[in-house]
């Protein structure tokens, strides 16, 4: 592709490259503009080879595939029909390239080499063009150089951002990335995300730029007359103008952002293709920016909205992409009482993948969402809950969490009515308890005996859990057995041991072997303080 960009790019801004590249610009272009029939000095075509680092016919071959693959492809430095009826120059400079090579290797004595580059002909071409592509009224007219892409050189019609912050054209960087590359064309820093997210302000300015220099408006493929489908409370169905809501999202009113994050939320929440196509569109940044108006409304509509996109995977990574976290925290602190369930139901869904939690987790959210789980609502206590249960299976979390105080909350949540409270508390203990902070903070509580009736009269699960958590804090502190084996539980665990799942049975008898060292061993237990906190 060396030469295709080389050709392409010099025409577009010559005037943008230093001394050597102007060099080689004048060496190719007269080669460029020959027919196939006449003779080019070797001295020129040595040059070029030495430039563009050609050594053998195979990379030759290389750059022939790669331009009919552009070709194919449609788009890139061949997008316009000006560019599709300059292939055939391309095609002369290769094989004049290819010819000097040949004849080097035969002069070096390398024998017959085979020949693979062929003069690309009209019928090679795709019967047809891009109607759409930027057509510029006035070649001498200047190109902003920020509105240019960094890779063609050419005014953007779809600008995307990459995770470097970098924005291209989308068709320039997709080719990129869909050649196993992993890096930023410009900065080279590996990306974290090969997620694309259209940059609105700058295709804005670029329509703006447009209009006033009389040039045709870029007319992206991303978005135009775009409709998704919305199930109305009768069961009927409504078609929705998509491009209208994203514009909304932006407006300088209010009521329009409110009304747009509102309908997005409706549509991103059962159907999953409208998830798809609301992520793709660019939503998920400009639905972030929303979390931080101080109506709590469109608050509350916006963190929602996000909810219901995260059920789609590919826009979790959308969402940690357009870096949501600090704004989904902002909302958990700040926002009425159901925009912060919903924001720690949000921390829920994208704790999906290791390294959110790890981000989730750093961010400072553990301390907000134990806060909601010791304050909030009953749904509230539930979705911190099952924020915090899925956070801490990050080591690191599990820290954090017993530093924010969670360990006296939970053991509270163990005498609630609720079922589903008790279930979650206990989930979450028998992830913490692991931790080295975990015996200290247990030791001022009355968790014992609660773990205890757990063991007795608990479901099948809670049984096993409640078993876990005692192995555990007996492992910890030998205190804790005498007073284990104080509150009759030794029969329960037979039970478990004897009938329980094969984790049950496994836990049941290693809790039973130290209690039974214990009690064999500690009959006189005068070291141990048998008092059972509360």
């Amino acid at each position: 592709m060396m030469v295709a960009l080389v050709t392409a790019q010099f025409r577009r801004a010559k005037e943008q490259f230093d001394s050597p590249c102007l060099e080689l610009y004048e060496h190719l272009l007269p080669i460029y503009n020959q027919s196939c029939d006449v003779n080019t000095e070797s001295a020129a075509l040595r040059l070029i080879c030495e430039k563009l680092q050609f050594v053998s016919v195979e990379d030759i071959k290389q750059e022939s595939i790669a331009i009919h693959k552009m070709i194919l492809d449609g788009y890139g430095v061949f997008e316009k029909s000006a560019d599709f009826e300059n292939t055939q120059g391309l095609s002369i400079v290769l094989k004049k390239i290819e010819d000097f090579l040949l004849k080097e290797s035969e002069n070096n004595g390398g024998g017959c080499v085979e020949k693979t580059t062929q003069v690309l002909s009209r019928r090679d071409l795709p019967s047809h063009t891009d109607e759409t592509c930027v057509k510029l009224c006035c070649q001498s007219l200047v190109v902003p150089e920020e509105f240019r892409c960094p890779i063609s050189l050419e005014l953007m019609k779809d600008p995307v951002i990459i995770s470097t912050g970098q924005t291209y054209e989308r068709a320039c960087i997709k080719k990129w990335l869909d050649a196993g590359h992993r890096t930023c064309p410009i900065t080279q820093q590996i990306l974290s995300s090969t997620i694309l997210i259209p940059n609105h302000a700058l295709y804005s300015l670029i329509s703006n730029w447009c209009e006033a220099n009389g040039v045709e408006p870029p007319r992206t493929r991303r978005l135009g007359n775009f409709w998704i489908c919305k199930e109305t409370s009768d069961g009927s169905s409504e078609l929705i103008n998509l491009d209208t809501l994203i514009r909304k999202l932006t407006s300088s009113y209010i009521e329009d952002q409110r009304f747009a994050a509102g309908e997005l939320r409706i549509l991103a929440k059962h159907a999953d293709q409208n998830r798809i196509l609301i992520g793709e569109a660019g939503a998920i940044p400009l639905l972030v920016d929303l979390l931080y108006i101080p109506d709590a409304g469109t608050q509350e509509q916006a963190v929602t909205a996000l909810l219901n996109l995260s059920i789609y995977d590919g826009n979790k990574e959308r969402i940690m992409a357009s870096e949501a976290v600090p704004g989904i925290l902002h909302v958990l602190k700040n926002g009425s009482m159901q925009a912060r369930e919903n924001a720690a139901a949000t921390f829920f869904s994208l704790s999906k993948a290791d390294e959110n939690k790890v981000v989730i987790g750093a961010s400072g959210a553990i301390n907000a969402l134990v806060a909601l789980f010791g304050e909030g609502s009953q749904r509230g206590k539930l979705d911190a809950a099952t924020a915090l249960f899925k956070l801490c299976f990050i080591h690191g979390n599990k820290g954090r969490a017993i530093k924010a105080g969670i360990v006296p909350k939970l053991v509270e949540m163990l005498t609630e009515p609720d079922e589903e409270m008790r279930d979650g508390a206990l989930a979450i203990i028998s992830l913490i308890v692991s931790h080295p902070d975990a015996i200290e903070a247990f030791r001022s509580t009355y968790a014992i005996p609660i773990l205890v009736e757990f063991i007795s009269n608990g479901s099948s699960k809670n049984k096993e859990n409640a078993t876990s958590v005692l192995l555990y804090l007996c492992r910890g502190d030998p205190c804790y057995l005498l007073i284990v084996a104080s509150l009759g539980v030794i029969s329960p665990l037979s039970e478990l041991a004897e009938n329980g799942s094969e984790r049950g049975k496994r836990k049941a008898a290693q809790l039973l072997e130290l209690l039974g060292i214990a009690v064999a061993a500690g009959a006189d237990s005068k070291g141990y303080d048998l008092t059972v906190h509360y």
